[in-house]
Formats: C-alpha cells, structure tokens, sequence
C-alpha cells in the first residue's frame, strides 16, 4: 500500500526529468509529452527563461503575504491588462480558485447593483470548471458529481451550443454566464457559430456577466494570448491558470475596471500571486507574448489540425476539433480510440483520452514542426493498425 492517496488512475510512466517537448525516466526511456501536463507546461520542460527566472527568485523572496505591497505582483497584473481588454487582475493559485473568485465577483456585483434575488450563475454541459464544491457544481458533468451531492444551489445548466435553450434560462435572476470558449475536458468541444456571440447579447439584454473560462484555452494555446482574442466577442470577466505559470501552480481571474465588485475582506489567497509565482508567469509572458511566437503556434496547430482531418477520412464518423495547439481527434468508437491511445503510449507520444473516444492533444507551445510530424506519424500508425485500412497520406507542410 502506498501512501498517496489513490485519486488518480496512473499510467505506468513515472518520468524524472525533461528537456523541450519530452520527458525521461530513470530507465532511460524517452516521451514525447503530446499533452503538456494537460495544457499546462506551454514552454515545455526546462525552458532557460523559465528556469532561470524561478531559480533567481527563488534567491531572493519566495513567499510574501498580501497584506504588504508586492511590486512584482503588479508588474504581472499590468502585463496581463495591458495585452488584453480587462483593468484588474486577482492571482490565485488554480484554474478552479480563479472560477471561485469569478462566481464571487459577479454574485457581489449583482448584489450591490440589483439585489440579492440576481445570484443565478448558467454553465454549459461538458463543461469542467474545477472540483471545489462550487466547481464541481458548475461542472454539468454528473459522472463527475456521483456520491458527492447535494451540489450547490443557484447553479443551472444549458446544453453546450443550444442557444434557444439558454434564452429561456436567463432573466432577472441571471448574475453571470459562464462558458469555455472551446470546451477541453468535454473532448474538444467548439461552439457553433453565433452562439458566443449570442450569449454576449443575453448578458448585455438582463445586466449579467459574461465569464470566459480560459484556463486550458489560455496563455497562447490556440495561438492568441486568450482565445476571446480569436472572436468577436469580449468577455467582462476571464479565468485563466495552467499554462499562465509554464508548471507553476498559479491562477488569475481578469475583469473589466466596473465589474471589479470584490474590496478588502470580500476576498483573498494566502499564496495567490507570491513573488515565485509572479517570476514564472513574467518569464511565460515574455515568450508567449511575442506575436511571433502566436504566429508560430497558429501555423503549426494548421499543420498538425490539417493532417488529423485527412486522417479522420479514414474513420467513419471520426472528427477533428479545436484551435492551435489544443486539438481533439474524435474516433467515435471506444475501443478504436482505446485502441489508438494504447498505440501512442507503446510508441512513446504521450496525448490524453477524453469523453471515451477523443483522442486530446495539448503539446508545449514551443514544440518543433519535426515534433508534429513524429506525432503524426505515430497517430497514423495506430489508427491504421486499429482499422486495418489504407489511410489517406496526409499533406504536412
């Protein structure tokens, strides 16, 4: 018997260091991480900038707590505003505190502007927003929820893309909305069109808040800083986590200067924007921030999304999701994307299995274009193998 607690189900890999886009063992096996800790280490492993930049840190202050000033907290904050549509930035710790702080944030705001009747916050199905009790309520994942209810009140949920169905669900009582951009934990899941940009409308029609959750669609994974940037429509507030800190636990919630409800005592995180944390989020920043390293993540994630497609032809029912460097390749069938999982892993390129048949693939930002053409080569074969068909060469550039 071990002595973590078994809530994870393992894989029989255990990696002990890394370099780029791979990981090793102490056997001396090598990766190729195709999932980046899960959208979460955008500039790989052991990036210099991003390195150095904690090593430095780490020499002169890890840990100091909010109740003084942190100057490089607020030089983050700003790097953050001055690229994006929002005024002010509150640092946490993880994709699901920063959705805390948001459902906080635009019940105080209701209350203060409308009452206390407006608190109703409507999330999406497949969605994942955390597994805090709040999380995990707005998560319309029951799976998910099993043995753990009575979930909290004043969270309802609207089928994923189905905007009819959310115009009947918001009114008076309406204080947010909250959505993924394109849904990640729910298999890759792009909204139809129309529908975020009718979701903006409905918020602005009933005074409600617009909430974006970006914490795997962020920090440059579908080659723009934030994936609202890639759209018409603004969001009032934002989460973001994951690979904002390139591996180190970090998470902000971003909002517009007149949304910003939360004052001292309404809110806050013992190590939420630690000067540690502030140093790996400036070194991503300074990367990921780059338009031409946005450009570069675009033209690959068109190469490696051009590809699957011509692959899916192959599968019956397949499809091919995402943007950037956040893609699924849904094989329809159970057993074939087990199959293809199995297949993967055996060759050494690591990718996840969502919602049983979406094969997820999430590498670091900074992966090679000969990277993705090992990758591919390695899906073809393990579709190829499962069908036992001829698969249609795929044209990578």
């Amino acid at each position: 018997m071990q002595a973590v607690m078994e809530t994870y189900k393992r894989l029989n890999i255990a990696p002990t260091g890394g370099a780029g886009s791979w990981l090793f063992d102490e056997e001396g096996n090598r990766y190729l991480d195709f999932i980046g800790g899960i959208a979460t280490n955008s500039l790989g492993h052991g990036h210099p900038a991003l390195v150095e930049a904690i090593r430095e840190q780490a020499g002169k202050l890890i840990h100091c707590s909010n109740l003084y000033e942190i100057p490089l907290q607020a030089e983050v904050a700003k790097m953050l505003t001055d690229a994006t549509d929002f005024d002010r930035v509150f640092f946490c710790n993880s994709g699901t505190e920063s959705f805390e702080a948001a459902i906080k944030l635009s019940r105080k705001y209701a209350n203060d502007t409308r009452g206390p009747h407006k608190h109703e916050v409507l999330t999406f199905s497949k969605s994942f927003h955390g597994r805090t009790y709040g999380g995990l309520t707005a998560t319309a994942q029951p799976v998910l929820q099993n043995g753990f209810g009575p979930m909290l009140p004043g969270i309802v949920h609207a089928p994923f893309g189905d905007l009819q169905t959310a115009q009947t669900m918001v009114g008076p009582q309406t204080a947010a909305i909250l959505v993924e951009p394109i849904q990640g934990e729910g298999g890759i899941n792009e909204p139809p069109e129309g529908f975020l940009e009718g979701l903006r409308d409905l918020c602005d029609e009933h005074g409600s808040l617009l909430i974006f959750d970006e914490v795997q669609t962020g920090a440059g994974r579908t080659g723009h800083l934030y994936a609202y940037q890639g759209t018409d429509v603004v969001p009032d507030v934002l989460t973001s986590a994951k690979g904002l800190g390139g591996g180190f636990p970090v998470g902000a919630m971003m909002v517009k200067e007149e949304f910003a409800a939360l004052e001292p005592g309404n809110h806050g995180s013992t190590f939420g924007g630690n000067p540690l944390a502030m140093a790996a989020v400036k070194a991503v920043l300074g990367v990921v921030g780059d338009p031409a390293f946005l450009e570069e993540v675009r033209f690959k994630g068109t190469v490696l999304k051009n590809a699957l497609i011509k692959l899916a032809e192959a599968v019956p029912g397949a499809e091919v999701r995402g943007q950037g460097l956040l893609l699924g390749l849904d094989l329809g069938d159970t057993s074939l994307a087990l199959e293809v999982f199995e297949h993967c892993l055996d060759e050494g390129v690591l990718v996840n299995l969502v919602g049983g048949t979406t094969i997820r693939m999430a590498p670091p930002l900074i992966v090679s274009r000969t990277e993705v053409r090992a990758a591919l080569d390695t899906f073809r074969g393990g579709v190829y193998e499962s069908i036992e068909a001829t698969i249609p060469e795929a044209a990578v550039a």
